[in-house]
């Protein structure tokens, strides 16, 4: 199936299409260390976005380019120039105004894919007060492309390093293979260091020390990243979604 990008089809083809899946990916603008452009999560949920689309015929529609705010141990927050933050408020009307308008359009299966950790109660929020608004029969759901991955593939992934959790798989061994296979042209390979993960307190502080996450703003290593894992990645996540697809609205 080919995948249908919103902005490159006519009012009519779109409208033609409502009896399809709608795919909104939603990313964030962010510090990914030195090796990584600040548009990874955008450019992952895009790129997984067109994948789901391109099996299912879905359309997908512009991608989210900006998110909820970064926080500091799962990806630098406020202490780097770029990460470029919305207002959990901001983020949750704006999501409200699209998905009330697709809505709208006649399209009632849609699907949010996100690909920034600190975006999903935002999203989930608007989905709850839209569900409200429109009645049940609009259908949405939300994902991501860490959650599926099994503990098989884990293992697999974090052949050199040790996994250091989601919260501290920043800029690190996932982001950076799936950025390899997706736009290797963006990933500056020479600037790849093998870290030991940050040790974060378990408590939250305000205004966040200039100290709390080394300088470079990666929070474990991304040494032994790779294309092939992440076309692995890929290859194994994008069938479970679409089985997620299946489950949730019963036919694409």
């Amino acid at each position: 199936m080919n995948c249908k990008k919103m902005v490159q089809i006519t009012w009519q083809e779109y409208d033609a299409q409502k009896d399809r899946v709608l795919i909104l990916p939603a990313g964030s603008i962010e510090q990914h260390g030195p090796h990584l452009p600040l548009c990874v999560d955008t450019v992952i949920a895009e790129r997984f976005a067109e994948l789901l689309a391109e099996e299912t015929g879905a359309v997908v529609a512009p991608v989210l380019s900006y998110g909820y705010k970064s926080k500091p141990c799962s990806g630098g927050g406020p202490l780097f120039p770029g990460t470029i933050d919305l207002n959990g408020i901001t983020l949750q009307n704006l999501l409200i105004d699209l998905l009330t308008e697709f809505a709208a359009d006649g399209y009632n299966k849609i699907f949010i894919m996100n690909a920034h950790f600190e975006n999903e109660a935002f999203i989930e929020e608007a989905m709850d007060l839209v569900s409200r608004r429109v009645g049940p029969s609009v259908h949405m759901l939300l994902s991501n492309w860490w959650d599926p991955i099994p503990e098989g593939l884990i293992d697999q992934l974090f052949d050199v390093v040790p996994f250091p959790g989601w919260a501290l798989e920043h800029a690190a061994v996932t982001e950076t293979s799936l950025m390899m296979y997706f736009a290797p042209e963006l990933v500056r390979v020479d600037k790849i260091s093998n870290i030991p993960p940050l040790t974060p307190p378990n408590y939250a502080e305000y205004p966040v020390p200039k100290d709390l996450i080394p300088e470079s703003g990666t929070l474990a290593s991304a040494y032994s990243s790779t294309a092939e894992k992440g076309k692995l990645i890929v290859d194994t996540v994008v069938p479970l979604l679409k089985d997620m697809m299946l489950r949730v609205f019963g036919s694409l």
